[in-house]
């Protein structure tokens, strides 16, 4: 349970979507103790019939061929323990290097069965345009046999029908769809055709297409944000890095939050001229807003409603600029003038829309990655190119790594900022049950051991490491730790009882190794199903990997390291100091 601590404590939107598991774990692991203490025994009572007047001792089945080899590879072990315990700093050296290289993953994608089509035509489309080629995508996939039902949102994004889905805000120019295929495998060939479809016949619009993520709302799994104080200085920033991204052959879609410039008419206005014919930029604001979007004149009631109206210029007139100049203003002297007289038009490129972050313009470049690639990897080959540009840039200007390995590294640290209290209340645990300093640390040390099993395992069976990886890493922490104390509390009950420290461990080992071995393979079994899931997959096989090579270095490098820690020696038999003290020349006999 405490080992678990830092996903109950963890301040971050992924710490918010793990925190039953510290729930679901911590009171099932406190129940299951609670059944382990009393009814258990109780259980035993009624069901165990105990054998009386038997030739056979406590421990006679210790004394089988397979726990007298047992009992020789852990007195090998004891023998040679410096070198098992340099061969495991070793083992556990390349586990941890092999981790670096297992690929990462922020959180896996999810096994529902929709898909989500984004449609973007150029920016400043109108919705007649936008509502055109919806409806030639409409036509393509009502002839799909792998779709159950969809639905289209002209003009913007579709209602959060998933907690985790990330909302597209009001866009004239977009159109969004929402599938539901019959089943995964069905999602996988619609997703194919789909793009096949958007690259052969829709060469005007910007076509993507989406699963649905599982974990924190990530709009793009590739980002990388350039802040500075002038706009026009970050959008050319953004258009090099954009070249950056796109030279990458595992990104694909590479594009920005800002979208593409759209051209505008500038008015200038003669403020002179504008003075003398008493015209005032109010005046002047009216009257163009008058004639392109109109304005209300009276209303009409019909029954309980009351209607606008609203009195504006005639179609043909508004949606070009050819008669902008012939627009009459009106005058302070109660007369009009035309627009031309006023002003000079000037045509421009603007940005649609800027997005700020920490008050500052800010500008996202953005792209999705190949199939059988993962976010964080693809970054990681981007990032040292982009060092090149950081360093020319002017002061007051940076760029940024954002979405999968941003919010991989924000989640791992709200859970690593807890680990010293994890450390705390580990250590305050094993002295309440070892009530000795020096065997709590002892066993604190194994805690990592896990590492190498993970790590090997991830890799042998191709799973990311994530955050739900992550978390089996830390829980392996724990029952490593337990069946540590199982073996270390059985040597000081057997020293107590009267054997050397040298035979109680080698003892303890063997009597200690059927309860460790069942209890670790138990726990590996009931990860067998969820290492087929797609969301738990990565945790379970770390947990499955790291406690079978953990089980091993319990029975046979713990030992080792019990006997280095407190210096243990061999003890020689009475008879044979007896032997050699009386007679040196039958010492070598003798043994």
């Amino acid at each position: 349970v405490a080992g678990f601590l830092p996903v109950g404590l963890a301040k971050s939107s992924a710490g918010e979507y793990t925190v039953a598991i510290f729930q679901v774990v911590g009171i099932s692991l406190i129940l299951s103790w609670l059944g382990a203490v009393v009814f258990t025994p109780y259980l035993g009572y009624l069901i165990l019939k105990v054998k009386v007047n038997t030739a056979q001792t406590s421990h006679d089945h210790f004394t089988t061929p397979f726990y007298n080899r047992l009992r020789h590879w852990v007195d090998y072990c004891l023998e040679h323990r410096k070198t098992i315990i340099i061969a495991t700093i070793a083992l556990f050296g390349v586990g941890v290097m092999t981790l670096t290289k297992v690929p990462q993953q922020f959180f896996p994608l999810s096994n529902r069965s929709e898909l989500i089509i984004d449609l973007w035509l150029p920016e400043g489309s109108a919705l007649t345009q936008t509502e055109t080629v919806a409806k030639r995508m409409e036509a393509i996939l009502a002839k799909d046999e792998d779709i159950m039902s969809y639905a289209t949102y002209i003009g913007g994004g579709t209602p959060r029908f998933f907690l985790l889905i990330v909302q597209q805000l009001i866009n004239t120019n977009l159109a969004e769809f929402v599938l539901v295929t019959k089943d995964n495998t069905a999602r996988e060939r619609v997703m194919q055709r789909i793009r096949q479809t958007l690259a052969t016949d829709f060469p005007e619009v910007r076509g993507r297409v989406m699963r649905l993520n599982v974990g924190p709302p990530m709009d793009y799994p590739i980002v990388f944000r350039v802040f500075g104080e002038d706009a026009r200085r970050v959008r050319m920033i953004a258009d090099q890095v954009a070249e950056i991204v796109r030279a990458n052959a595992n990104t694909v879609d590479v594009n920005n939050d800002w979208h593409e410039r759209i051209p505008s008419v500038r008015l200038v206005l003669d403020q002179d001229k504008a003075r003398a014919l008493g015209v005032s930029t109010a005046s002047l604001s009216q009257a163009l807003q008058a004639h392109y979007t109109g304005i209300p004149v009276g209303q009409f009631r019909e029954e309980d409603k009351l209607i606008d109206i609203v009195w504006r210029a005639e179609r043909q007139l508004r949606i070009g600029v050819d008669g902008l100049p012939n627009i009459n203003v009106p005058t302070s002297q109660g007369k009009s003038v035309a627009l031309a007289q006023l002003v000079t038009t000037e045509t421009a490129f603007e940005d649609g829309v800027r997005w700020r972050r920490n008050r500052f313009p800010a500008i996202s470049v953005r792209a999705d990655v190949v199939e059988g690639m993962l976010a964080p990897d693809v970054a990681a080959q981007i990032v040292p190119k982009l060092e090149a540009i950081q360093k020319q840039l002017p002061s007051g200007y940076f760029i940024e790594t954002g979405a999968a390995k941003e919010d991989a590294w924000t989640a791992q640290k709200s859970i690593l900022i807890w680990i010293p209290l994890v450390v705390i209340a580990t250590l305050i645990l094993l002295m309440m049950q070892l009530q000795n300093l020096s065997r709590t640390f002892l066993v604190f040390m194994t805690a990592p051991l896990g590492v190498i099993g993970a790590a090997f395992a991830l890799m042998l069976f191709g799973a990311p490491f994530g955050f739900v990886a992550l978390l089996g890493i830390i829980a392996l922490a724990g029952m490593i730790m337990r069946n540590a104390v199982i073996l270390v509390d059985q040597i000081e009950q057997d020293e107590k009882a009267g054997m050397d420290t040298w035979t109680a461990i080698v003892e303890s080992t063997v009597r200690r190794f059927r309860p460790i071995l069942l209890t670790a393979a138990a726990a590996i079994l009931a990860m067998i199903p969820l290492s087929r899931n797609d969301f738990f997959g990565p945790q379970a096989i770390a947990i499955m990997g790291g406690l079978t090579v953990a089980t091993v270095l319990t029975v046979f490098f713990l030992p080792a390291l019990y006997a280095a820690w407190f210096k243990v020696q061999r003890v020689q038999p009475e008879i044979d100091t007896r032997i050699n003290s009386e007679n040196p020349e039958l010492g070598d006999s003798h043994e």
